[in-house]
């Protein structure tokens, strides 16, 4: 019997402009999910051997088929053909080329549906440990300057004015905490593809004994997701989560890169940006542009957008799968794809920031004082409404020549006056171990397939 050219081929003519719109970019986007695909598979398949579809000899041959799958994957050299539709049905006309009836088997009791779900999710989960350990490299560096720069006066701003004085490290640790509030974002949406959606088939089960709870724990999830419907409506729901995640950090990436145009500009020049991570122009060379800080901007708008569009495809779905669904696959591929580069490389833009001390004080105008002299009279027994009217008929005399340094008296919690920042590194610390645990899970799991390893021993990395 030969290879089909697509799964559910009945031997039927399709029309080659309906089979070229149908498929997409799948061929192209399924090369990242071949090897997640193979693992799942691999799992599947020991569940079918101890149900007794397969027999010890074909799961073998499978597994050692599925291995080497993962493992060209890997390299880049897991082709997918136009004419087979998806990676899916690749998979398996390699598997039945290789073995037969064996690979005629492996696609018992599962669909399409759940397959793709498994893949995704088995990806998903390795981007977000890889996601937070970047994203961890990033809140160091930014603690390193704000300790660095804790004393450094410069300007607060609200409405792009001047409003009082603060300083660099409450700044950068300002930052800080913004991407670590990102660490709860990153679990939950762990937790969610943390389930194995192998089983539902179509949506519906199937009428065989499928050891479930099995194929869960080979694959490492938390668990299998119960419902089989529930598993299918599930699509598209879990793409938003992961993209809000994407979006999240992306869009204070794109914050701290819009502060860092503006206090690198000729104008201000609070800080520099290092020739290594700034371009030149074509036409006048005295220019070095901050081309990277506004890409990222412009990538964090892209991300949030990103989101919309799957929210827009999904939402007014009914029940089960449907074909609109295929298309939440690139804006989730690439949406998380592209948050880990944002955060990659904002890495060496910090790494070599120069910070000018003087600049940043001489920046201050003497009237940006003035509520902290307002709040110095009131603490001297003044009503603040009085202070207020005293103060504002004159700012910059009011305040006279040392109100540069009057956010030392600011000591609450969390103002620049009293900086600390003993949570955040208990936070980062945290953040770690868990990066580290699942990471070292996940990496396990790869096991089932002995000579496919897992992409963190490839890459040399942690775990």
């Amino acid at each position: 019997m030969s290879q089909v050219s697509r799964l559910w081929d009945k031997g039927e003519p399709l029309d080659a402009r309906i089979a070229r719109f149908t498929v997409g970019r799948d061929p192209e986007l399924d090369r990242q999910l071949i090897a997640y695909d193979a693992l799942a598979s691999a799992a599947h398949a020991t569940m079918l051997r101890k149900i007794g579809v397969l027999g010890a000899d074909e799961l073998s041959g499978l597994l050692r088929e599925l291995a080497g799958c993962a493992a060209e994957a890997r390299r880049g050299t897991f082709g997918v053909a136009p004419d087979e539709e998806d990676g899916h049905t690749a998979l398996e006309n390699r598997l039945t080329a290789r073995l037969g009836d064996a690979g005629r088997r492996v696609h018992t009791g599962r669909s399409r549906n759940d397959q793709v779900i498994a893949a995704l999710r088995l990806w998903a989960r390795e981007r977000l440990i890889e996601l937070t350990d970047r994203l961890l490299e990033l809140v160091d560096q930014l603690l390193l300057l704000a300790e660095a720069q804790r004393e450094t006066t410069m300007p607060g701003y609200t409405h792009t004015r001047q409003a009082m004085p603060s300083t660099l490290g409450h700044f950068f640790a300002a930052h800080a905490e913004g991407l670590l509030d990102a660490l709860p974002w990153i679990r939950t949406a762990f937790a969610h593809v943390d389930r194995s959606p192998l089983g539902s088939a179509s949506g519906y089960g199937v009428a065989l004994p499928l050891d479930r709870a099995l194929v869960a724990a080979l694959l490492g999830f938390q668990r299998p997701q119960a419902n089989t419907l529930a598993v299918q409506n599930d699509r598209g729901r879990t793409e938003y989560l992961l993209l809000a995640v994407a979006a999240l950090i992306g869009t204070d990436l794109g914050r701290l890169a819009t502060d860092l145009i503006g206090f690198s500009s000729d104008e201000l020049g609070y800080v520099r940006l290092a020739p290594a991570v700034t371009t030149g122009s074509s036409i006048m060379p005295q220019k070095r542009n901050p081309d990277v800080l506004e890409l990222i901007r412009a990538q964090a708008a892209r991300l949030r957008q990103r989101q919309a569009e799957v929210a827009s495809i999904y939402g007014g779905l009914a029940s089960g799968y449907h074909r609109d669904l295929q298309l939440t696959k690139e804006p989730l591929l690439d949406g998380l794809t592209s948050v880990i580069d944002l955060v990659a490389v904002m890495r060496p833009v910090l790494d070599t920031l120069q910070v000018d001390v003087a600049r940043c004080r001489a920046a201050l105008l003497p009237a940006t004082a003035a509520t902290d002299e307002v709040y110095r009279r009131v603490a001297a027994g003044q009503p603040f409404r009085v202070a207020y009217r005293e103060v504002a008929a004159d700012p910059a005399g009011a305040v006279g020549s040392d109100g540069a340094e009057l956010w030392r008296a600011r000591s609450h919690l969390g103002a620049p006056g009293a900086l600390d920042l003993g949570d955040y590194r208990a936070a980062l610390h945290d953040g770690r171990q868990w990066a580290r645990a699942k990471g070292q899970h996940l990496a396990a799991v790869w096991e089932l397939l002995p000579s496919a390893p897992a992409p963190a021993a490839e890459a040399g990395g942690t775990p």
